[in-house]
């Protein structure tokens, strides 16, 4: 409904301003923003597509995209923030999340990050895993079962081009979380985490 499309480009470019205003870095630690989580409900009420994970709708699912906030933070920057007296030195440069489609009822999801430490330079941080689904064309289980790092620019050298250090996760250990698309369009995606974590994604483009 044209009522629906204003309102969900109203709260989307509200939402991109809050966003940018809180920075990179306070917008992926974790440290809720009350007035981003409000925005979000809302546009989850208005989700154009609720069944994100249905074979009409995987090509707008499928893709690059970059994690724009995390009302908990990620994995890696939780770790960040529990060490208080070295993470103000540290700059998240990009997060971001690739999906290609995988073999029926999976997708193939590379999780990355690049991060610049201090003295040691910048470190490209990833994740290689699987998204499986059923029926459920809304939640997917996601599972991880490899990690990698990489010195991209190590000590802020720009020219070395070190190869990443792959840790593969044995298949017991591995742990399967669920995972919700609460809103997908063309150009952001929503995700909620299994105990409700928001997590904010806009399309590279």
């Amino acid at each position: 409904m044209i009522g629906d499309e204003a309102t969900r480009l109203a709260l989307k470019t509200e939402l991109w301003q809050r966003v940018e205003a809180l920075g990179a870095n306070q917008a992926l630690l974790p440290s809720p923003a009350q007035a981003i989580d409000q925005i979000v409900q809302k546009l989850e009420i208005l989700n154009p597509i609720p069944r994100p994970l249905s074979p009409n709708y995987l090509p707008d699912l499928l893709g690059d995209w970059q994690l724009v906030y995390a009302s908990n933070g990620t994995v890696v920057t939780r770790a960040i923030a529990s060490m208080p007296n070295f993470w103000e030195g540290i700059q998240i440069k990009r997060v971001w999340q690739s999906l290609v489609p995988g073999t029926s009822g999976k997708i193939t999801a590379s999780n990355g990050a690049f991060i610049e430490l201090p003295l040691l330079g910048e470190w490209q941080l990833q994740a290689e895993g699987t998204w499986n689904f059923g029926e459920d064309e809304q939640i997917a289980k996601v599972t991880f079962g490899t990690f990698s790092i990489r010195a991209t620019k190590p000590f802020g050298a720009e020219n070395w081009n070190l190869p990443a250090l792959n840790i593969p996760v044995l298949e017991f250990l591995r742990k399967e979380a669920l995972w919700t698309t609460s809103y997908l369009d063309a150009e952001i995606r929503i995700g909620r985490g299994a105990t409700g974590n928001l997590f904010v994604f806009r399309r590279d483009r």
